[in-house]
């Protein structure tokens, strides 16, 4: 199993993830979508699993764990269409812009821990 050491770049990549975790868990109050049911519930699922992966990440990055967290940017960008609250605005846009931004960090990551040959793996 691979696992990088943490570094600066890293770590600012799993804080800016563990603000979108909390973010994401409190969007249905701070958005306006808390009566709909499916949204609050993926709000309620989805932010605190890629909020518990980035702060397991500040103690060793693990590539599973990067893995992960794109799986759960990808499944929280379709999210509104797959459980049928794309018509609820502002869920549908939360929802989007925080899987797409999730996902992106961890393809990032991926690539810096694939692609970094000054990084020490232990």
């Amino acid at each position: 199993m691979v696992r990088l050491k943490q570094r600066s770049d890293l770590s600012a990549i799993n804080i800016v993830n563990a603000l979108l975790a909390a973010f994401l868990f409190f969007s249905p109050w701070l958005i306006g979508f808390k009566d709909v049911e499916p949204a609050f519930w993926n709000a309620w699922v989805c932010g605190p699993l890629i909020g518990i992966l980035a702060i397991t990440a500040f103690n060793a990055l693990y590539e599973w764990e990067e893995w992960a967290n794109a799986a759960l940017g990808i499944w929280t960008l379709v999210a509104p269409w797959v459980l049928g609250f794309s018509h609820v605005t502002g869920a549908m846009w939360t929802h989007l812009g925080v899987g797409l931004a999730i996902a992106v960090l961890a393809a990032v990551e991926l690539w810096l821990m694939r692609h970094d040959h000054s990084a020490n793996f232990t």
